[in-house]
C-alpha cells in the first residue's frame, strides 16, 4: 500500500484516478489546485504524485518547479495533461518528472506508471503520511453500450463459476424467465443489470477486477452501473 497524492482540477478525473487507485489498495489524497497540493506536501511527503499540467491558479510545471526550488521534490511525480505539447512534457522531465500520461489515461498505461513510480519510491526513505479524504465513486463520465454477446461468452466459459454463487445464479434465471414479455428496450435493461450484478457480486466489488471480467474500460464501466441503477457498494457487501 502506497500514500498517492492526485492533484487535478477537474472533479472527476479526481474521483476516477481515487477509485482506480484505492481499489488497488493504495490511500489516495486528492487536490483540486496547486495551493492544496503545497498544503498536502507540507504535511508529509507522499509515496508518489499525479500532476495535472493545465491547472486554473499554478500550473503542474510551475508548482514542480517550485517544490524542485524549495528542496521538496524528494517524491516521484508523474504529469498528465490532454492538450500538453511535446516541449511541455520535455520540460516537466527535465525539472524532474519521472514520466508523462496523456488524457484521457488508460487503465492499463496508469497502473504501469504508478508500479514504476512506486518502484522508484521505494529507493528513497519515507516521511510522514498524508492525511487523507475518502474516495468517491465517479459519475457523468463517457456514455457506452455493452454488447449483451459478453455475457454469453462469459456463461459458456465459466459455468463452474456460476455454480459457486448460487443467489447470483438462481438470480439471473428469474430474470431470464420473466424477461420475455417485457419490450425489448426493458428485457435488455434486466438482462444487464442481472450481468453486472453477478460479477459485482463475485468480485466482492472491485471495480478493477469486474472491468477487466466484462471487457470494459472503467470509465464505461462507472456509466453504464449509473445507467441500470446498479450500486456496487451493496453488492460487494454480498459478495463478501
Amino acid at each position: 500500500m502506497a500514500n498517492i497524492l492526485v492533484v487535478d482540477d477537474e472533479m472527476g478525473i479526481r474521483e476516477l484516478l481515487s477509485e482506480i487507485l484505492g481499489d488497488e489498495g493504495h490511500v489516495v489524497t486528492a487536490a483540486e489546485n496547486a495551493q492544496q497540493a503545497r498544503e498536502f506536501r507540507q504535511s508529509g511527503v507522499p509515496d508518489l504524485v499525479l500532476l495535472d499540467i493545465w491547472m486554473p491558479d499554478t500550473d503542474g510545471v510551475t508548482l514542480l518547479k517550485e517544490w524542485q526550488r524549495d528542496g521538496l521534490l524528494t517524491m516521484p511525480v508523474i504529469m498528465m495533461s490532454g492538450h500538453a505539447t511535446i516541449d511541455t512534457a520535455v520540460e516537466a522531465t527535465r525539472i524532474g518528472a519521472l514520466n508523462f500520461l496523456e488524457k484521457p489515461i488508460a487503465l492499463q498505461k496508469l497502473l504501469k506508471a504508478v508500479q514504476q513510480g512506486l518502484s522508484q519510491a521505494s529507493k528513497t526513505a519515507r516521511a510522514p503520511t498524508l492525511y487523507t479524504q475518502p474516495a468517491a465513486a465517479a459519475n457523468e463520465l463517457v456514455d457506452t453500450v455493452i454488447n449483451a454477446a459478453a455475457f454469453s461468452n462469459s456463461i459458456q466459459s465459466e459455468p463452474a463459476h456460476i455454480a459457486v454463487q448460487p443467489s447470483a445464479a438462481s438470480s439471473s434465471e428469474n430474470v431470464f424467465s420473466s424477461s420475455f414479455g417485457l419490450p425489448l428496450r426493458e428485457a435488455r435493461d434486466a438482462f444487464e443489470r442481472s450481468y453486472f450484478e453477478y460479477h459485482l457480486i463475485r468480485e466482492n466489488g472491485s471495480m478493477t477486477r469486474v472491468a477487466e471480467k466484462t471487457g470494459l474500460e472503467r470509465t464505461h464501466l462507472y456509466r453504464k452501473l449509473k445507467q441500470l441503477g446498479v450500486d456496487p457498494g451493496k453488492l460487494s457487501k454480498k459478495g463478501g
